[in-house]
């Protein structure tokens, strides 16, 4: 009923998007080139779908060519700016809820190319390269737009990509492919990627110790997760051997100290504590140094279809000669 009640919303929504989409389409509204060259990650979905993995995936790899990546979000949400400098402490990380400001700031910062997480709708900014993802687990839910749905877009909107990434954590590699191959059909002219979002390795929070992922095989695990979708780390915990009890929370939660306490307190029935990326900047100096360090769990972009591809479409976004 709740749902129904939000189906008026919903569809002035999407017309109001699809006004917009059109409006830029035709050059009635203008987008405005930013001071570098520019990759664009987005979705059409709201959380989970993995962008944020891959936006820093691209960043590294900028980064072993010798380069200085921007990387633009737009401020909400003050956990995925400090999870990027964990990932590329090389990088330019820049929150800012106006991407042009933004990329001015990156650039004098040294910036010589950029890479915009969660922007796919940003239809303001001409990119060199658009990326969006698609998450395999995402089909199998709600096909209704915001605020009745998750859907921030529709299958249509795949049109202005340049690259389309199915990716999946808990969702088979069949089920991805499929997915894919349906992706490829529709869109004959965009290439179509598949990446695995594994648990690709385990640190201690507060030492960076590196641990084996068998570690947690058989193990009692008292699992934090404060995303989009905790389940899917329960699950992804769960097929490395762990027995995990979860403790989720709501995308973005900033860890009170009552929340902190309960964590402690939870964790003297598990064998290992073991947080998100997200959580970790949030719990990271705040944990009790007599108790046991939780691990943090990150995620390894493993590519199963076309990422030699992508990796020459990335090559292929021009160089920035810095005046």
């Amino acid at each position: 009923m709740a749902r129904l009640a939000l189906v008026p919303l919903a569809l002035a929504y999407i017309a109001i998007v699809r006004v917009r989409a059109t409006a830029y389409r035709r050059g009635v509204l203008r987008a405005k080139r930013l001071v570098v060259p520019t990759v664009a990650v987005g979705n059409l979905s709201v959380g989970g779908t993995g962008k944020t993995p891959l936006a820093a995936w691209i960043a590294r790899r900028y980064v072993g060519q010798g380069r200085t990546p921007g990387i633009l979000l737009r401020g909400y949400g003050a956990d995925e700016p400090l999870v990027h400098r964990r990932l590329v402490p090389e990088g330019v990380v820049v929150a800012h809820p106006d991407r042009v400001a933004g990329a001015a700031q990156a650039r004098a910062a040294g910036a010589d190319i950029l890479v915009l997480d969660d922007a796919f709708q940003l239809l303001s900014v001409v990119r060199d390269l658009n990326i969006a993802v698609v998450s395999a687990e995402s089909v199998e839910g709600s096909r209704w737009p915001l605020p009745a749905g998750p859907w921030r877009e529709g299958w249509d909107a795949l049109a202005r990509a340049d690259v389309i990434v199915v990716t999946r954590k808990r969702a088979s590699a069949a089920a991805a492919d499929a997915l894919a191959r349906r992706l490829e059909q529709r869109r004959a002219d965009t290439l179509v990627c598949v990446a695995h979002l594994a648990v690709g390795q385990l640190e201690g929070m507060q030492s960076g110790t590196r641990h084996e992922l068998p570690v947690l095989a058989g193990r009692r695990v008292l699992a934090a997760a404060g995303i989009a979708d905790p389940e899917t780390f329960a699950t992804q915990l769960r097929g490395l051997g762990a027995i995990v009890q979860l403790q989720a929370y709501q995308d973005h939660h900033p860890y009170a100290e009552a929340d902190l306490t309960g964590l402690v307190r939870g964790s003297a029935g598990a064998d290992y504590v073991v947080v998100t990326e997200k959580d970790a900047v949030k719990l990271r100096g705040r944990w009790p140094g007599d108790m046991p360090e939780p691990l943090v769990a990150g995620l390894a972009v493993q590519w199963e279809r076309n990422g030699p591809m992508l990796e020459h479409a990335l090559d292929a976004v021009p160089r920035w000669n810095r005046p």
